[in-house]
C-alpha cells in the first residue's frame, strides 16, 4: 500500500526523482513527520476547519464510526471498516476528512515513474522509495526495484532500516543507494524516543556495509534525543569506522508535521520548537569532516 508518489523530488538522492512512499513502519519516533505513514491500513484525516456544518454525509458514510458534537465531528477510529474507508474516500466535498493510503499495482506506480525516464536520463536521477519503512512491505518494494531495474533506473532507498534482515537481503542487488537513517547509537535512549531496538538497526547497517552497499547516513537532530556533542560524536564515529561511508546528511529538526498528529486524533509528543542551534550544527559538520567524512546539511 502506498500514500503518495512525488515527482521532480530532487533531495531524495541524485538526480531528479519520482519518491514512492509505501505505507507502514514498525517505529514510532516521536518527532516523525509523516504520521500517516506508520499505520500499514488506511487512515482517516479530519480537519475541523474545513468541516461544513449541518453536513450529514459522512456520518450517512459510517454511522457506527462518526457522529457530530457541537464543535465538529466525534471518530471512533476503531470502529471504522475498510468498507467505511472505502466510502468515505470520495464522500467530504471539502475534502474535511479524506483518507489515506492506497493499493496499486506495481504496472501502475511505474507507469507514473516512467513518466519521467527522460529527466532521470539527463540528470543521474531515478526512483526513490520511502515511507514509512519500504522494507515494511518486502515483496512491494522488491518489485518495483526489478521493474526499475528492467528500464535501467538508478534505485534509492530511505531506510530506517527497523526490520528483519530478510526482508532487506532480496532487494540487496537492487538497491544502487541506501539513505539510511543512523538516529543514536544508545540502545536505552533510541527505545526510549522510538519504540524500537537500536541492536536491530546498527546490526543491519553493519551487514550493509559489510556487503559492499552504497550507504549516506542521514542523522535527524533532535532537542533532548540526538542534539548533543557527545550523541553526536558516537553517530558520527561509529558511521565513520565501522560503517566506512564516505556521506553524512545532518536533519535539524523542524516542526511542519504536528498538524498531521491533529489530524490522525493523536498526541505530538516530541518538541514543540524547532532545533535552533546553529553552533551545535557547525560542530557536526566540523567533527564530520575531521572524520574523513562529507557533511551536508539538509533542511
Amino acid at each position: 500500500m502506498i500514500f503518495n508518489i512525488q515527482r521532480y523530488s530532487t533531495h531524495d538522492g541524485p538526480g531528479i526523482r519520482t519518491v514512492v512512499f509505501i505505507k507502514g513502519c514498525s517505529l514510532s519516533c516521536r518527532w516523525c513527520q509523516n504520521p500517516e505513514s506508520r499505520a500499514r491500513t488506511r487512515d482517516l484525516l479530519y480537519d475541523a476547519r474545513l468541516c461544513l456544518d449541518g453536513c450529514t454525509l459522512c456520518q450517512q458514510a459510517a454511522p457506527a464510526a462518526i457522529s457530530r458534537a457541537l464543535n465538529g465531528l466525534l471518530i471512533d477510529r476503531q470502529r471504522l471498516t475498510d468498507d467505511d474507508l472505502t466510502t468515505l474516500t470520495h464522500c467530504c466535498p471539502t475534502q474535511a476528512l479524506s483518507v489515506c493510503g492506497e493499493t496499486q499495482t506495481v504496472d501502475d506506480i511505474m507507469a507514473t515513474v516512467l513518466r519521467d525516464k527522460p529527466f532521470y536520463d539527463r540528470s543521474g536521477g531515478g526512483i526513490t522509495l520511502s515511507g514509512g519503512e519500504p522494507f515494511m512491505d518486502p515483496t512491494l518494494s522488491l518489485a518495483l526495484l526489478q521493474a526499475s531495474r528492467q528500464q535501467n533506473i538508478h534505485t534509492a532507498v530511505e531506510t530506517c532500516l527497523h526490520v528483519p534482515w530478510r526482508y532487506l537481503e532480496p532487494s540487496l542487488p537492487l538497491v544502487d543507494l541506501f539513505l539510511a537513517d543512523l538516529k543514536h547509537v544508545d540502545s536505552a535512549r533510541f527505545r526510549q524516543w522510538t519504540d524500537g531496538s537500536a541492536k536491530r538497526v546498527l546490526d543491519n547497517l553493519v551487514r550493509l556495509a559489510d556487503a559492499g552497499k552504497k550507504m549516506i547516513i542521514r542523522v535527524p537532530l533532535i532537542p533532548g534525543f540526538n542534539a548533543d556533542k557527545a550523541s553526536i560524536k558516537a553517530i558520527t564515529r561509529f558511521a565513520a569506522d565501522r560503517l566506512r561511508v564516505n556521506e553524512i546528511h545532518f536533519l535539524p529538526y523542524h516542526t511542519l508535521g504536528i498538524n498531521k498528529y491533529h489530524l490522525l486524533g493523536e498526541t505530538y509528543t516530541a518538541p514543540d520548537k524547532p532545533l535552533d542551534a546553529p553552533e551545535l550544527l557547525a560542530f557536526a559538520q566540523e567533527y564530520a569532516r575531521d572524520c574523513g567524512l562529507t557533511a551536508t546539511l539538509r533542511g
